[in-house]
């Protein structure tokens, strides 16, 4: 990614951010950046690739912080926290990460870390996929209803970060259970 495409992403999460993704536009891109609309086409050629490079901009920010070493229970809770602090440093623009296909290398990467840390914790090969999709659907939703709302009135910080641990846990104790279920180590 070149320096404009960069500040033309970095617009978009901003304005996502502040009014929405239904705000993000080539129009409202170009205005904060003193630009018409066609000018943003040669570095983003349509408003799609504009979200996609929205979403791999924040999962690039969400992988940076990936741990490569340490136990998986102990990856798999630091990608998780990971993933809930990136939806709330970006509350408008984190809801394309669950609303875009899944269809950039920043998302087959996230898929990968993910299955990485199940490959690592002794799951069968053929119930990596299923366990990662869990994973995924879990971390990225949790965040996701987190920040739009979903959940209802937002109570103390630490009730959604003790339900949230719970849920981690249990996914953690279930992980086990198909370890153990197989015969691996």
């Amino acid at each position: 990614m070149d320096e404009k495409q960069r500040q033309i992403i970095d617009q978009a999460i901003v304005i996502a951010d502040e009014q929405g993704i239904a705000a993000v536009s080539m129009r409202a891109v170009g205005q904060r950046l003193g630009l018409s609309p066609m000018a943003i086409y040669p570095y983003v050629r349509s408003k799609d690739a504009l979200l996609d490079g929205v979403v791999e901009r924040l999962l690039g920010e969400l992988l940076a912080m990936a741990p490569a070493a340490g136990s998986w229970q102990d990856r798999l809770r630091t990608v998780s926290a990971a993933v809930r602090a990136l939806a709330r440093r970006h509350p408008g623009a984190y809801p394309l990460i669950v609303a875009r296909p899944g269809a950039t290398a920043e998302t087959r990467r996230l898929d990968d870390l993910i299955s990485d840390i199940l490959g690592a914790a002794g799951v069968p090969a053929a119930d990596v996929p299923r366990l990662e999709r869990l994973l995924s659907t879990l971390l990225l939703g949790f965040a996701n209803s987190e920040v739009n709302g979903r959940f209802g009135a937002k109570p103390a910080a630490g009730d959604w970060d003790a339900e949230f641990a719970a849920d981690l846990d249990d996914e953690i104790r279930l992980i086990e259970q198909i370890i153990g279920r197989s015969g691996a180590a």
